[in-house]
């Protein structure tokens, strides 16, 4: 067994496709089946069944992640044990993001680490949080920064931030100049909304539903990026998003954006642990520094632009 075999054997059986996986490492996906058909001859036995969606795993495969899972846990935590006893921190942390913590907050820890820790490099994953919740309890990532309803209470989380939710326009819209707008406003207007399945999609619409209405995209779609610039470049469209989302736009003045409220509709940035096992020397200083640099920047993702709005109104 070799590590990175195996790690490519539980990335494919955790994603259950090929092509994601693929994606994800900006690579062809035959490059990936020839890989895995590898390592199956190597553990002699199919490991997943191909099917029109993907792929699944056999009763074979299922065997292999069961003890495969810990093994590569404990493979690395040796490793990182062994290389923290030469003095320095060496390794590579995986980190998963939720869009919004890219920028500038991976910047300023890349910074951090390079000043620090040289030793230990980044394998910085992005995906939204249902996701993200699969890839750290399949140990795809090490750590990850995602979005919750509930403010976490257990060991596993550390709260990093509270984000609410605003209604986002193009620069000059009447509508989003006003300091907050109630949630009911939205009755009626023209949508640019996340696709389903997505938890705050549900959020969105359960907001709405318990308010007597119905929320009525014009465009649905996954992409921040896209949602903003469909909305910075048509007037009377808009969309509903997080504060850290859309700072730098805000702060260049291509977007507009008023808070709503009555719901308060509130996400809890957290940064989660493995459920199982110990953090390797470089986990726990990513984590550290993580924390060092939300909490410096007032409890924020990014500079607090709209913090500073909301503190006005």
């Amino acid at each position: 067994m070799d590590v990175a075999s195996v790690k490519l054997f539980l990335e494919v059986a955790e994603a259950g496709s090929l092509s994601k996986v693929a994606a994800r490492r900006q690579t062809v996906q035959s490059h990936i089946s020839r890989q895995v058909s590898d390592f199956e001859s190597r553990c002699g036995g199919k490991l997943f069944r191909r099917t029109g969606r993907g792929v699944t795993l056999t009763d074979f495969g299922e065997l292999a992640v069961a003890r495969l899972r810990p093994w590569l846990q404990e493979t690395e935590q040796i490793a990182e044990a062994l290389r923290s006893e030469s003095g320095l921190l060496l390794g590579q942390v995986r980190l998963g993001i939720i869009p919004s913590a890219a920028h500038p907050l991976m910047t300023r820890l890349f910074e951090r680490l390079q000043a620090q820790h040289p030793g230990i490099r980044l394998d910085i994953a992005e995906a939204q949080g249902a996701e993200l919740d699969a890839m750290l309890d399949a140990g795809v990532v090490d750590l990850a920064i995602l979005f919750r309803f509930q403010r976490p209470s257990g060991r596993e989380e550390r709260l990093l931030s509270v984000a609410h939710t605003y209604l986002v326009s193009a620069p000059g819209d009447a509508l989003t100049a006003q300091a907050t707008l109630p949630f009911t406003t939205l009755q009626g207007l023209r949508l640019v909304l996340p696709r389903r399945p997505s938890h705050w999609r549900n959020a969105l619409d359960e907001s709405a539903r318990s308010l007597g209405f119905k929320l009525e995209p014009i465009v649905e779609a996954d992409s921040l990026t896209v949602q903003k610039q469909l909305v910075a470049h048509a007037r009377g469209v808009y969309s509903i998003l997080g504060p850290f989302s859309i700072a730098a736009e805000l702060r260049a003045g291509t977007l507009q954006a008023t808070r709503l409220v009555r719901p308060d509709l509130t996400r809890h940035v957290t940064l989660a642990f493995p459920r199982q096992g110990k953090l390797s020397p470089a986990c726990r200083a990513v984590a550290e520094i993580v924390q060092q640099l939300v909490a410096g920047w007032g409890d924020q993702l990014t500079d607090p632009v709209l913090a500073a709005k909301a503190r006005k109104t």
